[in-house]
């Protein structure tokens, strides 16, 4: 089985093939000038994905070492994400479907988030708790196979890397904010400012738009007394980075207590940050439970991940057509209350 997938759900393009469950191909291409905006322009990045997906498609082929006419089904990123940069992506992946009369499969982004772990050689064992962390979601999901999970709780505001960006910004850092914000971190005592975490009522909700108003109380405070030295800005990225980061793993912990899964894993964008995998590899050692966390190749948006769900999918025996709409919010068959 050939599959050839596509993500175009944010500001990167990506292509891969996925040869009878093994990843040949994993071409990615990212938009680094959306750095001059501090962030991304979806009108822009719709227009790079529609300069940039063919060049990918056959880079891909090529890099696989198959043609198109070899190609079994076609996948693509459905949602959630930039409506316009997902219908760049999805409208050309159905097209090529149409032409080669194979298969379509449109794939959940969060779900190849979740299931991104199965391209390591260790791959998670089944229960398994996910903590999903990008700019767009922070999710604690229960996973039992690959069609059958539990979202046990989210965000109730921010997510966790839009809070990493958002403080970047507030201390004009950069963007994207998650790797200024680390960078700063290691030069900085996350002992010396203590940020408060929200106390959230839902069992495994969490909340980080009153970290980052604290923060900008914080930095405001700190710009009229004309004392935001570097020195401080170090300080502050370290007491918010380890805010953030035990926001979720005090979660993550009572989880575990809970549902004692077989094994535990994270993905997503912000799971490249060095403390929250320290954390979790933590958190795994104190309850003797595997820690399966994707390489950085795989934590942030991939074709690779959109390709393999597409191929558990079915495996599973699910099965589509091309009348499946695109949808920019998170939206699931799988993932219940």
């Amino acid at each position: 089985m050939n599959i050839v997938a596509f993500e175009t759900s944010c500001d990167e393009t990506s292509v891969a093939v996925l040869r009878d469950g093994r990843l040949a191909a994993n071409i990615i291409s990212s938009q680094d000038f959306h750095t001059l905006y501090g962030g991304v322009v979806p009108e822009l990045s719709s227009r790079a994905h529609i300069q940039r997906i063919t060049p990918l498609l056959k880079a891909a082929l090529e890099k696989a070492e198959i043609s198109l006419n070899e190609i079994d089904i076609v996948a693509a990123t459905a949602g959630p994400g930039l409506i316009g940069a997902l219908m760049i992506g999805f409208t050309f992946a159905k097209g090529l479907a149409l032409s080669l009369n194979k298969p379509f499969v449109p794939v959940n982004h969060v779900e190849g988030h979740i299931f991104s772990g199965f391209l390591m050689p260790d791959q998670p064992e089944f229960p398994f708790l996910c903590l999903v962390v990008s700019g767009g979601h922070t999710m604690f999901v229960l996973v039992e196979s690959f069609v059958k999970m539990r979202l046990l709780g989210s965000t109730i505001d921010d997510a966790a890397g839009e809070a990493f960006d958002k403080v970047a910004k507030l201390l004009d850092l950069g963007y994207p904010g998650g790797p200024k914000i680390q960078q700063y971190s290691n030069r900085g005592n996350q002992e010396a400012i203590k940020f408060p975490i929200a106390d959230v009522k839902g069992r495994y909700d969490v909340s980080y738009s009153g970290l980052k108003t604290a923060v900008l109380r914080f930095v405001q405070k700190a710009q009229s007394a004309n004392s935001l030295t570097e020195e401080l800005k170090c300080d502050i990225a370290a007491g918010f980075q380890a805010t953030a980061v035990k926001t979720l793993t005090r979660k993550l912990e009572k989880a575990i207590k809970e549902f004692k899964p077989a094994s535990l894993s994270l993905a997503g964008g912000v799971a490249a940050n060095k403390k929250l995998r320290d954390s979790i590899t933590s958190l795994g050692l104190q309850y003797h439970i595997p820690v399966r966390i994707p390489s950085f190749e795989y934590c942030g948006d991939n074709g690779a991940m959109i390709a393999f769900r597409a191929y558990s999918l079915v495996s599973s025996g699910e099965k589509f057509t091309l009348e499946y709409e695109a949808f920019p919010s998170f939206f699931s068959s799988y993932i219940a209350d």
